[in-house]
């Protein structure tokens, strides 16, 4: 990281584990834009932790529109100089629904936000970190537990977030020369609003509904802070993080 303050976006911020995350880095120093949809959300969530607003600066932004990327991250250079770590957190989801009958639009929300709205982020962040002084940066993608395993109905989803493994991938390769590093965490029930219903049941491959144990996002923050603090001599190119009694490893 670079000498003096430490700078980090994170995108999904006005919420769950983009919220967490956001306040985690704001403790532990950083200066962060949080970046969402929902300018009140993100202001929000900077009231919540008066003590490090100061550090906190909320930018309205849509992932899926180059343009509203672009304006972000101009944002946080002319703001702050210069960018260390970037946190691909925004997501969405598809309809619970058979693949047949999702729709077209229903497909596109969720690419355009999770993979191209990574991209475009990923784009804009190595653009910084090649040029600034000293170079170089850390890139954390929000992967899931769904990159290496689906629930069912989930193939929009579950799509966007294999290619997110790829994604990742071809980042930290092309970073490698501009001291840019990339890695990937993977986080299986983290108890956000996004996975309130799990303890009530959760559909299974086999179709039963069975409840599933969560673990406190507070294990996130901890693990995207390590990975945020390595010296960029070194990376962590994949991370999972998961409620250790959930239905992943093992038969199902």
């Amino acid at each position: 990281m670079s000498e003096g303050h430490r700078v980090a976006v994170v995108t999904g911020a006005g919420g769950g584990i983009g919220k967490a995350c956001a306040h985690g880095l704001a403790d532990a120093g950083f200066r962060v834009a949080l970046a969402g949809r929902r300018p009140e959300r993100l202001e929000a969530a900077i009231a919540e932790r008066p003590e490090a607003a100061g550090r906190m600066v909320a930018v309205a932004c849509d992932v899926g529109d180059p343009a509203s990327v672009a304006h972000l991250f101009a944002t946080v250079e002319r703001r702050f100089g210069r960018l260390d770590l970037l946190f691909n957190n925004a997501g969405v989801g598809a309809p619970d629904a058979p693949m047949e009958e999702l729709t077209y639009e229903q497909w596109r929300r969720t690419v355009d936000t999770n993979l191209t709205g990574t991209f475009l982020c990923t784009q804009q962040a190595m653009r910084i970190m090649k040029a600034q002084t000293p170079k170089g940066g850390r890139i954390v993608n929000n992967g899931s537990v769904s990159a290496h395993a689906p629930r069912p109905r989930s193939a929009p989803y579950t799509a966007t977030k294999h290619a997110i493994t790829g994604l990742t991938r071809s980042t930290s390769l092309d970073g490698r020369e501009h001291a840019i590093c990339c890695g990937q965490i993977d986080i299986g029930n983290a108890l956000t609003e996004m996975t309130a219903g799990a303890d009530r049941g959760l559909e299974q491959p086999d179709g039963r509904i069975a409840p599933e144990p969560t673990m406190d996002v507070s294990n996130v923050v901890r693990a995207v802070l390590l990975m945020a603090e390595t010296p960029l001599d070194a990376n962590v190119p994949f991370m999972t993080v998961m409620a250790n009694a959930m239905p992943y490893i093992g038969r199902g």
